[in-house]
């Protein structure tokens, strides 16, 4: 009897080829029509050894020339049956195959557009790829190679027990008295194998992920010169998938020889005892032979089923990732019959909001403000006072635990997602860029502008005139990240993307901080034009650039502790006339010149 860990691997698995199956639900008609065509070149096979007990016999011992030349004809005629048979099978089949894990990878990259940043703020990119390419691929070889081949072998192997039946019942028990051997080995060596497979995935996308940081980051490896530390932190990487992959290669061929070893010496007992059955006269030579044949068929079989069983394991382990995965459920999501936002005047309001990513510890604390159509609201503070997660709750990046937020008197959580995200436009501080030309990376902000608002919208930003200077102008190719751009250039595609987007609000994340004296100008210049008659929201700790904001926002710890005007605010003797203080203090204060 199957312990219970074994039971519930058995179980994990059958759902697991189940889960595979279902797949190819909207193919099923071609499936089975190709699994029927399939079948029958196996069952054409199967007559094969028949066809040749009748040659060797009428060769032997009838002495049947005309006989010999007809079975050999008709043999002939078998085989090209049988592989046209056997084209369109496995042609229809790898087709579905190919089809459904197409439609996988579609699926799981649409449902990972539609997670939120809280999953991938859990997660590392380079394993969220690593689950979309190599797990995938662990399930396409299941579909394409080995589910199909199972049918076949399953077929040819029943097929020819009966036949070996029907030859020589004496004969077949030598056969059947393996099977439990097999049956034991392939359960044993199949949960083992399962596992490893399941760890192979796991350090593969570890592998992966730790590779994508480091070229993810390459200026930075080289700046620092650590290079050498992360080729070793990759080996050591490798190398503990290279392990779990050899523990599997030693379990994987220890079984694939042992039933091999088993077979043989099975074939050498049936060679034995069958010729001393066709010396007795119960046995003819061609009916040796065909048993023979039947005999290697399912050695073969047997040892194909043990190298397809292996892959399936292969495949469960990364079936049951991948599955993970789409079972992840969004957190962010239109709620039932929220509606598309209309004409948007742009005026929001937060009522004694609360938020925070781990449950124990706000982020927000009690936040409440208004913003009327048009004005600029800025937002300050020290560092982590929670200024960006609060611009992050006005697009639904995330909701608050309590209160609300309003747009134009209306809950956001009663728009449609989309529709609300399409009226709002962000710049944050480290832009990015697609590796694909400056037109494209514009053309993002509204993928059905014309080159002219291109144009426009690049000439509004204060871009127009470095991007006609590149080599091929507007569709240049600007590198993986933008970087053959300087941060000022990057910034001002950035808002030419939001210009062409033409948004309701605008959300600016320390758009400047970053620049130089003269990319900042030309920033902030193009930033005016962005910001005019658009509700506006600037994060900055430059407090210089946000004392003409309408209102300014003083966060501390969460909470706001202040709000007004830099007028006003300036002559509180407040948190932010003390951020003034000593941000213009330190301007004040001679430089070591070196």
């Amino acid at each position: 009897m199957p312990s219970e860990k074994e039971e519930r691997n058995i179980k994990t698995l059958r759902k697991t080829l189940s889960e595979i199956f279902a797949l190819s639900k909207p193919y099923r008609l071609r499936f089975y029509l190709a699994t029927v065509a399939v079948l029958i070149a196996s069952a054409i096979w199967l007559t094969v050894p028949l066809g040749l007990r009748e040659l060797l016999d009428a060769v032997f011992e009838a002495g049947n020339r005309d006989l010999l030349n007809l079975l050999a004809i008709g043999l002939l005629g078998l085989f090209i049956l049988q592989a046209l048979f056997s084209f369109t099978g496995n042609y229809h089949l790898e087709w579905v195959g190919e089809r459904v894990i197409t439609d996988l990878r579609k699926n799981v990259y649409e449902h990972l557009h539609k997670l939120g940043f809280k999953f991938y703020a859990e997660r590392r990119l380079g394993e969220i790829t690593s689950r979309l390419t190599n797990d995938v691929g662990s399930i396409r070889t299941a579909l394409t190679d080995s589910l199909p081949q199972m049918f076949t072998i399953t077929f040819s192997l029943i097929g020819s027990v009966a036949l070996m039946v029907v030859l020589n019942w004496r004969l077949s028990i030598v056969i059947f008295l393996t099977v439990p051997l097999i049956t034991i080995a392939t359960r044993y060596f199949g949960q083992k194998i399962r596992i490893l497979s399941r760890s192979i995935q796991d350090d593969l996308a570890e592998s992966t992920a730790v590779a994508e940081d480091a070229l993810g980051a390459i200026r930075l490896v080289k700046a620092f010169v650590r290079e050498d530390y992360e080729v070793n932190r990759y080996n050591h990487a490798v190398e503990k998938l290279f392990g779990t992959a050899r523990r599997k290669v030693v379990l994987t061929q220890l079984f694939w020889s042992g039933v091999g070893i088993l077979f043989m010496s099975t074939l050498i007992v049936i060679f034995w005892y069958g010729g001393i059955e066709v010396l007795a006269g119960r046995l003819t030579a061609g009916d040796l032979v065909a048993f023979i044949i039947y005999a290697l068929n399912i050695s073969r079989s047997v040892s194909q089923t043990s190298r397809l069983y292996a892959a399936i394991n292969t495949a469960a382990g990364a079936t049951e990732r991948i599955f993970e995965l789409l079972e992840e459920i969004p957190e962010i999501e239109d709620s039932p019959g929220a509606k598309i936002v209309g004409h948007v005047k742009g005026a929001i309001r937060a009522e004694n909001v609360w938020f925070s990513y781990d449950e124990n510890r706000p982020v927000l604390k009690e936040i409440s403000f208004e913003a009327e159509p048009g004005q600029t609201i800025a937002l300050v503070g020290p560092s982590g006072a929670g200024k960006t997660t609060l611009l992050n709750l006005i697009p639904r990046f995330y909701d608050p635990h309590e209160g609300s937020i309003t747009l134009d008197g209306t809950h956001i959580k009663n728009f449609q997602l989309k529709s609300l995200r399409d009226k709002i436009a962000m710049v944050p501080q480290e832009v990015h860029l697609f590796g694909t030309s400056v037109k494209e990376n514009i053309r993002y902000g509204n993928l059905n502008a014309t080159d002219d608002e291109i144009i426009d919208s690049a000439t509004a930003a204060n871009a127009h005139l470095f991007i006609t200077d590149m080599p091929e102008g507007y569709d240049s190719l600007i590198g993986e990240k933008g970087v053959k751009l300087s941060g000022g250039q990057k910034q001002r595609l950035a808002i030419a993307r939001a210009i062409l987007k033409n948004p309701a609000i605008l959300l600016l994340d320390e758009a400047t901080s970053s620049l130089d004296s003269e990319s900042e100008a030309q920033v902030q210049e193009a930033l005016y034009r962005l910001m005019k008659h658009r509700t506006t929201f600037v994060i900055a700790h430059r407090l210089s650039t946000v004392q003409n904001a309408d209102r300014i926002l003083v966060l501390d710890d969460g909470r706001i502790v202040e709000s007004g005007t830099h007028a006003e605010l300036i002559t509180n003797d407040g948190l932010y006339s003390h951020l003034y203080a000593l941000q213009f203090r330190d301007l004040d204060e001679p430089k070591l010149m070196i």
